[in-house]
């Protein structure tokens, strides 16, 4: 029997990057990762359709968000917190407590394009602006910094000339996003149960 970490994912919208994950661990790709709980700070969040549809539990907390995630974290003994299109800062407290067990993905080569205001769509507008020949996503450990964890995992996607914004999104969504977000989970949570 394999020891599983236990992991949240917080969501935002619709859950594309969830659907990613589920879709690895429904296939048993993800051996070291009991994904328990879904959480979305948005009551009409698309995801937690997702999360249902895979009879993940999910829940909506629209109130005192970081107090009672905190509590229904720690009811489940949860280790690991996967921030998937979660478009909230958390407190540096909340981090704290959960030092390199927080893992956000970021669309966009860390440390290009990143911090405060660099989020979804800003992100490629604000790429394709400068004209830049290669971006791609990044999986990275949350800290007080927006953006400024450890490095986990990246993968380039090139950057077309006549690409717009939503354009350029979708391929990194499809190309980098779905394909390391799962993997660098799998990674985190073996190292955790292997420590």
């Amino acid at each position: 029997m394999v020891n599983k970490a236990k992991v949240a994912v917080l969501i935002s919208g619709g859950g594309t990057n969830l659907q990613a994950i589920i879709d690895k661990w429904l296939e048993g790709e993800l051996p070291h990762v009991d994904l328990n709980l879904v959480v979305s700070n948005k009551k009409d969040a698309k995801g937690i359709k997702r999360a249902e549809k895979a009879n993940i539990e999910c829940i909506a907390i629209t109130e005192d968000f970081e107090e009672n995630l905190l509590k229904e974290l720690e009811k489940r003994n949860i280790d690991i917190i996967v921030l998937a299109g979660f478009l909230k800062i958390l407190s540096v407290d909340f981090v704290n407590k959960y030092h390199d067990r927080i893992i956000n993905i970021h669309p966009s080569l860390i440390p290009s394009f990143c911090g405060a205001g660099y989020y979804g769509l800003r992100v490629h507008e604000a790429v394709l602006e400068k004209n830049v020949q290669i971006s791609g996503a990044t999986v990275h450990f949350v800290n007080e910094i927006p953006d400024g964890g450890t490095i986990i995992m990246q993968k380039a996607v090139e950057v077309r000339k006549d690409d717009t914004a939503l354009e350029l999104q979708k391929r990194i969504m499809e190309q980098a996003e779905w394909e390391i977000l799962p993997m660098a989970l799998e990674l985190v949570a073996k190292n955790l149960v292997e420590e």
